[in-house]
């Protein structure tokens, strides 16, 4: 299991090189050389990110990005949450049913309080944070 997918990874390197730019836009071709990201995967990404108003796209010459939102609101579990869904260790299914047991599970009782305490981590760490560390 991988909580940081290639798409979460690409995105929070993309919204922190954006960040880091004070003034003016940041197009697609200078993040993709800075972070080494191929274009076409690249522009995917952004163009969700844009689409849920986290960054503001400008198109034609001079065009480019920058954050929608400042920084500091942005945090790894919402970029998670936005590539991949919600953040989850076990769905509690066996065979494609939910578990039979699941009230009286010990072990759902414990992920479930593993799971809180790693989706309020995330929640706590922004994009931010990265930057100036």
């Amino acid at each position: 299991m991988n909580l940081i997918t290639r798409d979460v990874d690409y995105a929070i390197r993309a919204l922190c090189c954006i960040a880091k730019k004070k003034e003016g836009l940041y197009s697609v071709a200078e993040i993709a050389s800075c972070l080494k990201i191929p274009l076409p995967f690249l522009r995917k990404i952004l163009q969700i990110l844009n689409k849920e108003n986290i960054v503001h796209s400008y198109k034609g010459k001079g065009g480019g990005f920058k954050l929608a939102i400042d920084p500091d609101k942005i945090s790894l579990s919402d970029v998670i949450t936005l590539f991949q869904g919600p953040i989850s260790l076990n769905d509690h299914t066996f065979k494609r049913r939910k578990c039979p047991h699941i009230k009286e599970c010990n072990l759902k009782k414990k992920l479930d309080r593993i799971e809180k305490i790693m989706v309020s981590e995330l929640k706590a760490v922004t994009i931010r944070d990265i930057i100036r560390h």
